[in-house]
């Protein structure tokens, strides 16, 4: 691991004043690493990557700098440093997977690679040139992983991705992930502690718009980070996926 990527300081974001979802939030996130970041509900993870995004306009921050430069979150210069995949993204629907890619690396101004590879392994031979709209939830939640590894962005930024994923395409993914930092740096947030342990280089526990606490190395583990999220026993399932 190297220089910092990005560095934010002092981010406040909310969907009402009354109310913040994050407060005084600050990350350094390293090139070429792998971080995972973990809450219950209403901690404030897809808050703040839909932030990262340019896709959250209430918020502000002390300072922002991508490899030491002042930047915005809707600069070009970021934008085009950076590459999300949703949750849920129901964006497209009239486009087939390979016009997909094709408009996002005209965007980004690359040359289409080889991505024989990442279709084998999503097993998505099948729907390349299907609608996105008549896709199904895990399906077209592939679309957007095999765009974001076939971009190979400086950040990539994934929120929940693992659902709707089948077990061959979850172990497949698991791989990518853990892989990534030949290429830049993973952001990614889960309530699969699963994904966390298996990929991470460091793990941030949100709760309450705060970084709670933060794991590296041989502290990564699921006793640690149950632990830190005062889960009981069988709590970190499906049901646990926050609402912002």
């Amino acid at each position: 691991m190297g220089d910092n990527l990005l560095t934010i300081k002092s981010l406040s974001a909310w969907y009402s004043k009354e109310k913040k979802v994050l407060s005084d939030f600050s990350i350094e996130l390293k090139q070429n690493e792998v971080v995972g970041l973990i809450g219950l509900n209403g901690a404030g993870k897809t808050t703040f990557i839909k932030t990262l995004s340019g896709l959250h306009e209430t918020f502000r921050a002390e300072e922002v700098r991508l490899h030491g430069c002042a930047v915005k979150f809707r600069d070009k210069k970021f934008k085009i440093s950076r590459y999300t995949v949703f949750a849920e993204d129901n964006s497209f629907q009239y486009f087939t997977f390979r016009e997909y890619l094709s408009y996002v690396f005209a965007a980004y101004g690359r040359e289409l690679p080889d991505i024989a590879a990442l279709i084998q392994g999503f097993h998505f031979e099948e729907y390349t040139d299907v609608l996105m709209k008549d896709l199904s939830m895990g399906n077209r939640k592939k679309v957007f992983l095999i765009t974001a590894f076939a971009l190979k962005p400086e950040l990539l930024l994934l929120d929940e991705p693992v659902n709707g994923l089948d077990f061959q395409s979850t172990e497949f993914l698991y791989q990518l992930i853990a892989g990534y930092k030949a290429y830049g740096t993973v952001l990614f947030s889960s309530h699969i502690l699963e994904s966390i342990t298996l990929t991470s280089d460091r793990v941030l526990v949100l709760e309450d718009g705060h970084i709670r606490q933060n794991f590296e190395g041989s502290q990564i583990n699921t006793m640690n980070i149950r632990a830190a999220l005062s889960y009981e026993d069988g709590a970190a399932d499906e049901g646990d996926e926050p609402n912002v």
